[in-house]
């Protein structure tokens, strides 16, 4: 049996390579009947985890009385599975896409378990190989199966098409991709009527926490908060947004080895990863665009400044930012604009998906925002977009992200809608709300009155209060608590 990655804490031994499963259970439980329950702690980033993704077993390394010893866990629930397995019922072919390590292979291998299908990979060689040279003959040998990273054979979406055109017979592929796989110019066709995509972003707080998907989204487009309720401060905030939610840089449990993950993985992400969907000679180049667009993180996006700052021409800079987007790193976050909304400035602005990779980018750590707190604004924003994003991905109603600014500097830091509907957002790294906080969500509310829901501030302090008429002021938490009452 093979643990990928293998993790070693307080002077654990070195598990075989080629020990048994049964021998290995057999020893997990003579060791939990010795020692007992043992410490249980909700927060990945401090407990590293040992995953035998094969075997479809994890072991958590814990600080509790015990420190040493492993305890049996379940690997974490994605709040996306069921939603999976509902389209997989009544769809031909599922896309299943997100970025690099975000947890699609270990999803997909479950489903695969789960409905008895075939899965195959096509970081494998010779299986890449083979798809690429006989897309028809891969896809024929293949009946209700699983591809993974389906972009490194692009060849493959138009066999998918005919076999799908001759077979209308539901659930019969899940393909899973490291690019929006139907908006990124590598399929010749979009498979469209045939596929249902969705998306997969790394670990939200709520499965960190092994929580139900929160109620945030429902709660705030009916306006369904309390006046005044005290639930608590936002336990780790710091922590929770240095470290992000990629799976392998929370089993690291020191700041610096995440640190040395992400810097690999934006490495990874110029050097190799691009190669799957575009030809992009200056690579270098590429890679600092990474880098200032980390510095961009936040603010309305002004092309001609980045492409000015690596020394390339402006459409160059717009599509390399259009690929980071089809690897989902960043997204361009579009303005809003009503119609009786006037004088709007309508750039865009730039976030990353995942705070921990910006943080990262940006060197910033816990000892940087305890010496200059204003650090922590643009992360803590990236945090914030990050998990809207991901609760946006988990929902089935159709929720667009938007920021709004105007030239009198107005301004909200996210507007989202629904149909109609529409609630601003946002986000201070303070425990208090000042009255000009609350500026730019009066102004929307002003300009909108009809389709207004409410308003909301979330911030670093305990109580959710209402501030205003349909105006709040909540814990950040309270994203993934569906402002329930914090445990513990």
């Amino acid at each position: 049996m093979h643990f990928n990655p293998v993790c070693h804490a307080n002077g654990i031994k070195q598990w075989r390579r080629n020990i048994s499963k049964k021998t290995l259970l057999s020893h997990i439980r003579r060791r939990i009947n010795l020692f007992g329950a043992i410490e249980s702690r909700p927060w990945i980033p401090y407990l590293p985890t040992l995953y035998s993704e094969s075997a479809g077993l994890s072991f958590r390394i814990c600080r509790g009385r015990m420190p040493n010893q492993p305890t049996f866990i379940e690997p974490l629930a994605r709040h996306v599975h069921a939603r999976v397995g509902t389209a997989m019922d009544d769809t031909r072919i599922v896309a299943l896409v997100g970025p690099r390590q975000s947890g699609k292979t270990t999803l997909a291998r479950k489903i695969a378990v789960d409905r008895n299908m075939k899965f195959t990979t096509l970081d494998d060689g010779q299986s890449r190989r083979f798809a690429i040279d006989d897309p028809d003959g891969f896809v024929k040998q293949l009946d209700c199966a699983i591809i993974d990273e389906v972009q490194r054979a692009p060849e493959l979406i138009l066999a998918l098409k005919k076999t799908l055109d001759e077979n209308q017979r539901p659930g019969q592929f899940l393909i899973t991709g490291s690019v929006d796989l139907f908006k990124g110019g590598i399929s010749p066709d979009s498979l469209a009527g045939r596929v249902e995509t969705i998306k997969l972003l790394p670990f939200s707080q709520a499965e960190i926490e092994r929580r139900e998907p929160s109620s945030f989204l429902e709660k705030a487009f009916n306006s369904d908060f309390p006046g005044l309720e005290r639930i608590g401060a936002t336990t780790d905030l710091i922590p929770r947004v240095l470290a992000g939610g990629y799976p392998e840089a929370l089993a690291r449990h020191a700041a610096s080895r995440r640190q040395a993950w992400l810097a690999a993985y934006a490495k990874a992400l110029a050097s190799k990863d691009v190669s799957d969907i575009a030809n992009v000679e200056k690579k270098g180049d590429f890679s600092k665009l990474i880098a200032h667009a980390a510095i961009a993180a936040g603010q309305t996006l002004n092309l001609s400044n980045l492409a000015a700052a690596l020394g390339i021409d402006g459409k160059t800079a717009d599509r390399w930012l259009m690929l980071l987007e089809h690897m989902f790193v960043v997204q361009r976050v579009p303005a809003h604009h009503g119609n009786n909304l006037k004088r709007l400035v309508k750039a865009p602005k730039l976030h990353f998906l995942d705070s921990g990779l910006l943080a990262g980018l940006r060197r910033v750590s816990e000892s940087g925002i305890a010496a200059d707190r204003a650090k922590l604004g643009p992360v803590l924003e990236g945090f914030v977009f990050s998990e809207l994003a991901k609760l946006a991905a988990q929902g089935n109603d159709d929720v667009s992200i938007g920021h709004y600014r105007d030239r009198d500097m107005k301004e909200v830091d996210f507007v989202l809608e629904r149909g109609q509907r529409i609630v601003g957002i946002e986000v201070k790294a303070a425990a208090s709300v000042r009255p000009d906080d609350l500026r730019g969500l009066r102004h929307l509310q002003a300009a909108a009155p009809d389709n207004f829901a409410c308003g909301i501030i979330l911030h670093d302090g305990e109580r959710i209060q209402e501030v205003g008429h349909r105006l709040f002021a909540m814990p950040i938490h309270a994203l993934w608590t569906g402002a329930a009452q914090q445990s513990g």
